[in-house]
């Protein structure tokens, strides 16, 4: 006979994983019109900026900070180049590496998509010190969980 114990640790609600996953979504569907705006995609907005940040990477080195596998970003990249937003060129040192520059058109865009963080602080309702704190606190969580992989 099934229980229905409103105290179990298998509720939906209260699961961290849960609140995680539902936010991620729902953080995602905001930027969407956002990033529309500017003729991206969420995955694309990241290279992005990590691109803003330092010109010039390898794929290897976007894929690692963003923690993801460098076959799923090889497609994300040649969209990003079809569109004209950067480049990829093959290392001179090692041709098995391919570094990624931002063209004219790449650097320019990040000028319209500065206004987007504190569209998101708006809509949170939370000041940015409160909302920085979460991040914070994100990020520890997250190293801690990377420590514990196997």
């Amino acid at each position: 006979m099934p229980q229905n114990d409103t105290c179990s640790t298998l509720q939906l609600d209260d699961q961290l994983c849960f609140a995680l996953y539902s936010t991620s979504l729902l953080m995602t569907k905001f930027y969407k019109p956002l990033l529309q705006a500017l003729g991206l995609t969420y995955p694309q907005y990241l290279v992005m900026m990590t691109l803003w940040e330092e010109d010039g990477l390898s794929a290897g080195t976007i894929s690692r900070r963003l923690m993801t596998d460098t076959g799923s970003l090889t497609p994300l990249f040649k969209r990003l180049e079809g569109d004209g937003l950067l480049r990829r060129v093959r290392s001179t040192t090692d041709e098995r590496v391919v570094e990624l520059f931002l063209t004219d058109e790449g650097r320019a865009l990040r000028a319209r998509a500065e206004e987007i963080p504190d569209c998101v602080v708006m809509a949170s309702g939370e000041s940015f010190d409160e909302l920085n704190a979460l991040k914070v606190r994100l990020e520890t969580l997250r190293e801690k969980l990377q420590v514990a992989m196997p």
